[in-house]
């Protein structure tokens, strides 16, 4: 099962041979900003909080206990720790969550060190917001838009500005990262391989988040690593903020790249992609225009899928 956040609420859509399809939508007329599913429980954020269905999303109800915050830019929970879900939120927090949702507990040191940094955004008067996490056992990292990234040891209960990300006001020198981060990804084998696509480019870390390694000077957002090989990747880079938008490919780890778009027209003038999700051996690629492209992990020969739905804003599947 797949289930779509989009601008005009939740849409639950099954595979039918090859393709998807939307077989129901619900939360109509509220716009869905990310969600995660486990063990049938489904958690939808939105500008207006959280909200949980425990029936396919046939029926939600508000799980805001303690979300003091309640503009939620992005969920996820812990993919080794039953019930530990996280919220990253506008203006940038973070809040974690030990039974599926139905009650948060903030994590200060984030506020903090917003408010102490000078954390901003240049499309939101909010001071920054939290747009990204990757947990792999007890460490973790969430990205901050415009702020850096945030590490933690001890499965997300608590978080710290990374090594290599000391510098929120400022293009950082030579073994630090832009501070504009949009996404982040670890690879399996090791929770020290982080992968970053931010405002000013493409970085990489071997010693967790640390020091890193510019390894595409471009704009981008969206990065997906290859779980059998970390020095496998598809990019989603852009000349600018929606502009010129493409998708390539390295077997490098960065040092070499190429063009990976075949079955697009691209480059994309207005747009680029936004998030990649993999399901089952699908990459999905949601682009900023709302549209969703797929393509097989073998042959990355890719196709738009489910249009003529709405703005699509994030994709999960039911763990």
């Amino acid at each position: 099962m797949l289930i779509l956040a989009t601008r005009d609420g939740v849409i639950l859509c099954e595979r039918q041979g090859d393709n998807w399809q939307a077989v129901q939508r619900s939360l109509n007329g509220m716009r869905v900003t990310s969600a995660i599913a486990r063990q049938g429980v489904i958690l939808a954020g939105t500008p207006q909080g959280v909200f949980r269905s425990d029936d396919l999303g046939r029926s939600w109800l508000e799980a805001n206990q303690g979300l003091t915050t309640r503009y939620v830019r992005w969920l996820a929970y812990h993919p080794q720790i039953s019930d530990r879900e996280f919220a990253g939120t506008e203006p940038a927090g973070i809040y974690v969550s030990y039974d599926g949702g139905d009650s948060w507990r903030s994590c200060p040191e984030v506020a903090s060190l917003r408010d102490e940094l000078g954390w901003s955004l240049p499309y939101s008067p909010e001071a920054g917001c939290v747009r990204g996490f990757v947990l792999n056992g007890q460490r973790g990292y969430a990205a901050v838009e415009v702020g850096g990234v945030l590490i933690s040891d001890d499965g997300g209960e608590s978080w710290q500005m990374a090594p290599g990300s000391q510098f929120p006001n400022s293009f950082p020198p030579r073994g630090s990262i832009h501070p504009d981060v949009h996404s982040l990804e670890s690879h399996p084998s090791s929770p020290d391989l982080v992968y970053a696509p931010t405002g000013g480019g493409f970085y990489r870390s071997w010693d967790g988040a640390v020091s890193w390694e510019l390894r595409y000077r471009s704009y981008c957002r969206a990065v997906w690593v290859d779980p059998r090989n970390p020095d496998h990747l598809i990019l989603g880079p852009a000349d600018g903020v929606d502009y010129n938008g493409r998708i390539e490919a390295s077997q490098d780890g960065g040092i070499t790249w190429e063009p990976a778009s075949r079955g697009l027209q691209i480059p994309w003038s207005r747009h680029m992609v936004e998030r990649f999700t993999q399901v089952g051996d699908e990459l999905l690629g949601v682009l900023s225009n709302g549209d969703l492209v797929a393509a097989n992990v073998e042959t990355f020969e890719w196709r738009t899928i489910l249009q003529d739905l709405g703005e699509i804003n994030a994709v999960t599947e039911m763990a």
